[in-house]
C-alpha cells in the first residue's frame, strides 16, 4: 500500500488572511501525527511530487494555471470570500495534484492494489478555469485525466463521498464517457449543483451519476447506495482504476454539515470499495478532500487506510428508501442497478 505526501501541504495556510478558516495546515497534523502514532499502519510512504504545467492543464486551462501562479508569486490574495492562495499555494496545490497523479501512475503499473495521497489543498470543487471551497486545482480529476491519456486506463470511476458535491470534478468531465464521477453528497447544502437530474452533457450523458442524500443520513444509506448504485454501476462500466474523492466531512462531528457518519462507518465504506475493486481485478486509490474536525479526520483517515489494507469484511447493505430510489432513477441509464 502506497502513502504519497508532501510537506509543502503545511505551506498552504487560509488562516494568513482568513482567520479561523477551517481549511487549514492543523487538518493534516492530526492525520499525520496518527498514522505516525501507528507506524504509519506498515503502508511505503512516496513523496507527492508537483503537477507539470502540462499535467493540470489536462484538467484546467492554461489561463487559470498560469492566474494561481501569478497570485502566488505576487504574494497571494482572496480569490473568494472562503477560497485563498498565498505566496507559497501554488507549490503546495501542485504537489497535491501531482501526489494524485503519482499515485495513478504507480497503481496503474502494478505497483500496489491500493493507495492514499494526503495533501492539501483539497481539489474536487475546482473547475477547470475557476478556483472555490477551498480548492485551486482538481487533484484527483487530474489523476483520473492522466490515467486514460497517458497511463493506458480506458476508463476510470471516480466515487466521491465528500459530504458537498464535487462541481469542480462534474463540469470537467460531464461531456465525457471515459470517466465516470459519482457523487454521494448531502443534499441542498453548497455548492447547490449536485442534483439528481444532473447526468452529464452530449456524449457524456449518463455518465455522471449524483446521489444526493437527506440531512442527518448515515450508515444504512452510504451503505445502501454502494450496493444498489455504486457497485452495479461500476460492474456495467467496467473502469481500470477506481478513484476516491475522500473527504470526511460527513462525520457526525464535522462542523459544516449535517450527515451521521462515523470513523467506522468510512471503513467499513473502504471495505465494500476494496472489495468491489478486488472483484473488477482493478487498483483503488484515494485522495483526500474535506473533513474540518480534526479528531475525526484521523480516525477516518486511519479507518480508510486499514480497510484498503485488507482489515474488515463486507457487510450486507441494508435496503433504504434512498437506495432502491436512486437505484430506479440510475437503471436508465445503467440497467445493472435494477438488481
Amino acid at each position: 500500500m502506497l502513502y504519497f505526501s508532501d510537506p509543502s501541504s503545511l505551506d498552504h495556510d487560509p488562516r494568513d488572511l482568513m482567520p479561523g478558516h477551517p481549511e487549514s495546515p492543523p487538518r493534516l497534523v492530526a492525520i499525520e501525527r496518527r498514522l505516525a502514532a501507528e507506524d504509519w499502519l506498515g503502508w511505503e510512504r512516496r513523496p507527492a511530487p508537483a503537477a507539470s504545467a502540462a499535467e493540470l492543464e489536462l484538467v484546467h486551462t492554461p489561463r487559470h494555471v498560469a492566474a494561481i501562479r501569478a497570485l502566488s508569486e505576487a504574494g497571494g490574495g482572496a480569490i473568494d470570500v472562503e477560497t485563498y492562495a498565498g505566496p507559497r499555494s501554488y507549490g503546495a496545490a501542485a504537489h497535491a495534484a501531482g501526489g494524485a497523479a503519482a499515485m495513478a501512475r504507480a497503481l496503474l503499473a502494478g505497483e500496489a492494489a491500493a493507495g492514499f495521497s494526503a495533501a492539501r489543498p483539497p481539489g474536487h470543487h475546482a473547475e477547470a478555469e475557476r478556483a472555490m471551497g477551498f480548492c485551486l486545482f482538481d487533484s484527483i480529476a487530474v489523476a483520473a485525466a492522466l490515467a486514460v491519456a497517458e497511463l493506458g486506463a480506458a476508463r476510470v470511476l471516480i466515487l466521491d463521498w465528500d459530504v458537498h458535491h464535487g462541481n469542480g470534478t462534474e463540469a470537467i468531465f460531464e461531456g465525457r464517457d471515459d470517466v465516470l464521477p459519482i457523487s454521494i453528497h448531502q443534499e441542498r447544502i453548497w455548492p447547490g449543483s449536485g442534483l439528481p437530474e444532473d447526468v452529464g452533457t452530449g456524449a457524456g450523458s449518463g455518465f455522471t451519476i449524483n446521489l444526493p442524500v437527506p440531512e442527518g443520513s448515515g450508515r444504512d444509506v452510504f451503505l445502501s447506495l454502494l450496493d444498489r448504485v455504486v457497485g452495479p454501476v461500476a460492474t456495467e462500466f467496467a473502469p481500470d482504476l477506481i478513484l476516491v474523492s475522500a473527504g470526511y466531512d460527513a462525520h457526525r462531528d464535522d462542523p459544516l454539515a449535517g450527515l451521521a457518519l462515523t470513523s467506522e462507518d468510512f471503513g467499513q465504506m473502504t471495505v465494500e470499495v476494496r472489495e468491489l475493486a478486488s472483484r473488477l481485478g482493478i487498483p483503488v486509490g484515494a485522495v483526500l478532500e474535506g473533513g474540518y474536525a480534526p479528531a475525526a479526520l484521523a480516525g477516518s483517515v486511519e479507518a480508510t487506510m486499514r480497510a484498503l489494507a485488507g482489515a474488515g469484511g463486507s457487510v450486507d447493505a441494508p435496503r433504504t428508501a434512498v437506495g432502491e430510489e436512486a437505484a430506479a432513477r440510475v437503471s436508465a441509464y445503467w440497467p445493472a442497478a435494477r438488481g
